[in-house]
């Protein structure tokens, strides 16, 4: 029971920044734009809330430095594609590049560096319980804020009018445009929040996951996010299955690892966007009725003067 305890640990540790990653992601595809950049983001996140953690001392401090940070990244992928009419994916992919690419100058003095990490919730009773008690009660506060998340965006989405005008700005941009709604403002808040939750997500490695930045520590969990919102068909509930189910993966290479079992460590670290791609071709396959994306995704829109 200790094992497995300790694996549903690792597990929930492990699938958390992909799915703050993937929800923020999530909205901004539902208001029809495509924002290949999560990777970059992310790793900006995650240099600048180290950064911001190790200078004041403070977690929160990082974490709040790490969301700056990416929207101020998300901000420059809605200039370019929003203001200017750029193509979303060049953009995305030249994004991700500058994101690395500054990450590792940003956190260049930070290598070697050490923080405490966030601290996990402890109520006496409760976090005690055989078993159950560290799994619902124990857990770091990134872990609980991402499910809040999840229900926020499902409340926002399917609750609310702004929602319904988001999704219907994702699902056709003219009609939405010929109603009044300001088109190119709502997908502006919705790249912003992607751009935060991304920069959310990668502060979270250095700040709870491991106490300490290298570079390219984000190991390509942006584009295991983007897998998600696809795998999920960009629904809110299903996300965190598909985060939890990818986040599994991610510990069992590590574990099949120290069994000894005689499998290539080479094989085992591929194994999560080995199983990505398997995962995005067989629901490519298993849609029949159409696509379930924003009928909108991706198309630049350029509103009559």
């Amino acid at each position: 029971m200790a094992l497995f305890e300790a694996i549903i640990l690792s597990v929930l540790a492990a699938s958390t920044p992909l799915l703050i990653a993937a929800i923020g992601e999530l909205v901004t595809e539902r208001a029809g734009v495509l924002n290949l950049g999560v990777e970059g983001m992310m790793i900006m996140g995650a240099a600048c809330g180290f950064g911001g953690a190790w200078l004041s001392g403070s977690v929160i401090v990082g974490a709040l430095c790490g969301i700056v940070a990416g929207t101020l990244m998300s901000l420059i992928f809605a200039l370019m594609t929003l203001g200017l009419a750029v193509n979303q994916v060049a953009t995305g992919l030249a994004l991700t590049i500058l994101g690395i690419g500054l990450s590792g100058l940003i956190g260049a003095g930070f290598v070697g560096e050490r923080i405490t990490p966030a601290p996990h919730l402890y109520i006496p009773g409760l976090t005690d319980i055989p078993f159950a008690g560290r799994i619902l009660f124990g857990e770091d506060g990134f872990i609980y804020l991402s499910l809040a998340l999840v229900i926020g965006v499902w409340l926002f989405l399917y609750r609310t009018q702004a929602g319904l005008i988001l999704r219907a700005a994702g699902d056709n941009h003219v009609s939405a445009h010929a109603l009044g709604y300001p088109v190119l403002r709502i997908r502006m808040f919705a790249v912003m929040f992607g751009g935060a939750c991304a920069g959310l997500a990668g502060a979270y490695l250095p700040l709870a996951y491991t106490p300490f930045f290298i570079p390219g520590m984000t190991a390509g969990r942006g584009w295991i996010a983007l897998a998600l919102v696809v795998f999920a068909s960009w629904r809110p509930g299903r996300l965190v299955i598909g985060a939890y189910l990818f986040g599994a993966v991610t510990i069992l290479q590590l574990h099949t690892q120290a069994l000894g079992l005689g499998i290539p460590s080479q094989f085992m670290s591929a194994l999560p966007y080995l199983a990505t791609v398997i995962v995005l071709v067989l629901i490519s396959r298993a849609r029949t009725g159409g696509s379930t994306a924003p009928a909108a995704l991706g198309t630049v829109f350029v509103p009559d003067r």
